[in-house]
């Protein structure tokens, strides 16, 4: 694991608690923030730098620092009873069981302005902060996670075709996994051409991470999870398994698994890049 996610960790702790005037907002935000977790998504921004031998900047740091904290905000939200209802996130009572619903929703839109607002101040050039800006909330927005979510809620209870399905999950998950890449090139000052390639990869990394959460959920526990497993069964959820099968669904992994290995292979081909930097990330995704 990359050395410098210490740092991502030490950004989000410093500027939640420099920028946070009620205390208890504050111990909202950083209860969800310090919890832990993989960190997948600070993990593909500075991972993809150092793919093209590129150094971990301060600048880097933070925008990885602000994708963070945009997926907490996500599962913050993710877990209340208008949505998921979840008691548990990585092994701990979900925000709004330790701090209330009211204040679970502030944290979350608190975390949400305050990623903006560090990438803003982030020590980069002011047009690499512009692009960064301006994908951070194509991701995380109406036309990527948030009409991910919405569809998510809308295909419960009745199935819906794999091509809405892979629409949906696209959004939800792999927004967020798409920007990491999408940082990561444009702070390594890639080209168009190359930007569109690593968009691709995400399209197929995001499909991976959640038909294998689609698939932890039935094979996991509880206790290996850190939050309630069979959930999605239990809601009538749209999911990889429950539309295709166990069998099937982990042939579909292994499929987008391959695709961006290829993809990862092509890089290399075409541009100062070491696919090494990515494969742990990749190989994270494997059952």
């Amino acid at each position: 694991m990359l050395p410098e996610l210490t740092l991502v960790e030490q950004e989000m702790t410093r500027f939640i608690t420099a920028n946070t005037t009620d205390e208890r907002l504050k111990e909202s935000m950083l209860y969800s923030v310090e919890a832990g977790g993989k960190r997948l998504r600070p993990r593909l921004v500075l991972a993809t730098v150092t793919a093209f031998d590129k150094p971990i900047t301060t600048g880097a740091v933070q925008v990885a620092a602000a994708l963070e904290m945009i997926h907490t905000y996500s599962l913050i939200h993710d877990d209340l009873p208008a949505m998921d209802n979840d008691d548990l996130r990585r092994g701990l009572p979900t925000n709004h069981k330790k701090f209330g619903e009211a204040l679970a929703i502030l944290a979350g839109d608190g975390l949400l302005t305050a990623a903006f607002q560090l990438i803003s101040e982030a020590e980069l050039p002011s047009d690499k902060t512009v692009l960064l800006l301006q994908k951070l909330a194509q991701a995380a927005g109406t036309a990527g996670m948030v009409a991910g979510q919405a569809g998510d809620i809308q295909a419960e209870d009745h199935p819906i075709p794999l091509s809405q399905l892979q629409k949906i999950h696209q959004g939800k998950t792999g927004a967020l996994l798409t920007y990491g890449l999408l940082a990561g090139g444009i702070l390594a000052d890639q080209t168009d051409y190359v930007l569109e390639r690593l968009a691709e990869l995400g399209h197929h990394l995001g499909l991976a991470f959640q038909i294998r959460d689609d698939l932890l959920d039935v094979l996991a526990t509880t206790e290996e999870l850190g939050k309630t497993a069979g959930k999605d069964a239990a809601a009538a959820k749209s999911t990889y398994p429950a539309l295709l099968g166990l069998a099937e669904a982990k042939k579909a992994l292994a499929t987008e698994l391959a695709q961006a290995g290829t993809l990862l292979t092509d890089l290399a081909q075409t541009a100062t890049f070491n696919p090494q930097a990515l494969q742990e990330v990749v190989t994270a995704l494997a059952l």
